[in-house]
């Protein structure tokens, strides 16, 4: 008996089907169908009762079901065990080519909680990084605004405000905030949604929610050439998140989006996490005792889209 019949056994007792089931192994059809026929050999019984209308559990298919399934949670059990203990002294972080300013001070909180914990950093593309945390690659990724992650848990860490770049002469730039529906009426510059889907997601939701459609301005394409053309060209903004000091660029203010923030959340497995992520989790509370990282002083940064 292996594993993978029992976990075939599963996947055609809970699709209700052969083919559903492959599918969802992503394997062929008949390798499911084969090594349903083995697993019933081993047993001596028949699991399911086949027609060529319908697939359903035998009386005996019925009762192992259970058995099966208890099995299949021991067998992960153990490797999230072997996996805690062979891991139990490195972090392989994902994190994206901007992390933001409190990395340094998680990285610092976690050493002082773990000095003999390693961490090992990688820097990746989104999709990238959500991959290697499903494949086991990475033990968890630092991302930024993600609604959804399927087959990852997603655990908040802190938030960010996010900053306007403005003309400095628009009298907007009077205040120390704006909101989003003064911003209504004049043109703003957002990347392509490839460029940076969560982000894109989160300022095209924050216009829905505030009943506004503020119309395109040209393409956000990289920074000081976005920042040059709200000095001098037609008036018009774009949205940042906080990661540091802004280059300084005469003719261009920035100031705080009110009522919105950027959010940054580890993305981990699912189930209970391994020790080096409860620690890293411990750390993100020791920053401040909400577990968000103080805010500190001084100009808004920003960082591309």
């Amino acid at each position: 008996m292996e594993l993978r019949q029992l976990a075939y056994f599963v996947a055609v007792a809970d699709e209700g089907g052969f083919a559903r089931a492959a599918e969802t192994l992503r394997v062929g059809q008949p390798a499911v169908s084969q090594q349903l026929r083995k697993l019933e050999r081993e047993l001596g019984v028949t699991l399911f009762e086949r027609t060529t209308r319908r697939v359903r559990l035998s009386a005996a298919g019925d009762r192992l079901l259970a058995e099966a399934r208890a099995v299949l949670a021991a067998a992960e059990r153990t490797r999230r065990l072997a996996a805690e203990l062979a891991g139990a002294g490195a972090l392989r972080l994902g994190t994206s080519p901007a992390p933001g300013r409190w990395l340094p001070d998680l990285l610092a909180a976690l050493a002082t909680r773990a000095p003999e914990l390693r961490v090992q950093l990688s820097t990746v593309r989104l999709a990238d990084r959500l991959d290697a945390v499903r494949s086991g690659g990475l033990d968890a990724a630092l991302v930024r605004d993600v609604a959804t992650a399927p087959g990852l848990e997603l655990l908040e860490l802190w938030t960010d405000p996010v900053v306007v770049a403005l003309p400095a002469g628009h009298p907007l730039a009077a205040h120390e905030t704006v909101e989003l529906s003064d911003l209504g009426a004049l043109p703003v510059r957002l990347a392509e949604p490839r460029a940076n889907p969560p982000f894109h997601r989160l300022m095209t939701t924050a216009f829905q929610a505030a009943g506004v459609d503020p119309p395109a301005g040209r393409p956000f394409t990289s920074l000081r050439e976005t920042l040059a053309d709200l000095a001098h060209a037609t008036p018009s903004w774009t949205p940042f998140y906080e990661v540091g000091p802004p280059p300084p660029m005469p003719g261009v203010a920035y100031r705080r989006l009110a009522s919105l923030v950027s959010t940054t959340y580890l993305a981990v497995p699912a189930g209970p996490p391994p020790a080096p992520i409860r620690l890293l989790l411990a750390a993100a509370r020791d920053l401040t005792p909400g577990g968000v990282p103080r805010r500190s002083a001084g100009t808004p940064g920003s960082s591309r889209r």
